[in-house]
C-alpha cells in the first residue's frame, strides 16, 4: 500500500494531476540552442574562423546556460520528481488492485 504522506493532493483532496512537463522543457531547449546561437555569432563577429566559434561558443554556451536558465531548470526538475511520485502512487494503486488488497 502506498504511503499517503509521499502522495501529491490536489485541492479537492484526490490525487493530484501530474504538472505538465513540455512547455518547461520546450522553454529550456529553445533557451539552451538560443544562447549557443548568441555565443557562436558573437564570436563570430569578433573575428574568429568557423570552426573556432563555433566550437568555443558551444563550450560558453554550457555555463552561460546553467547560470541564465536556472528558474526553468528548476521547475523542469520538479515537475519530473511530481511526475515520478505519481506514477510510482499509481503503480503501486495498481500493484494493490491486482493482489486482491483492500485499501
Amino acid at each position: 500500500m502506498a504511503d499517503n504522506s509521499t502522495i501529491p493532493a490536489s485541492p479537492s483532496g484526490g490525487p493530484a494531476t501530474p504538472p505538465r512537463i513540455l512547455p518547461w522543457l520546450l522553454i529550456y531547449t529553445v533557451g539552451r540552442l538560443a544562447i549557443a546561437a548568441a555565443l557562436v555569432l558573437v564570436l563570430w563577429l569578433v573575428g574568429l574562423d568557423f570552426w573556432s566559434g563555433l566550437l568555443f561558443g558551444l563550450l560558453l554556451s554550457m555555463p552561460v546556460s546553467y547560470l541564465l536558465l536556472r528558474p526553468s531548470r528548476e521547475r523542469l526538475s520538479e515537475g519530473l520528481a511530481a511526475r515520478s511520485i505519481a506514477r510510482k502512487a499509481a503503480k503501486d494503486d495498481l500493484r494493490t488492485r491486482l493482489s486482491g488488497g483492500t485499501e
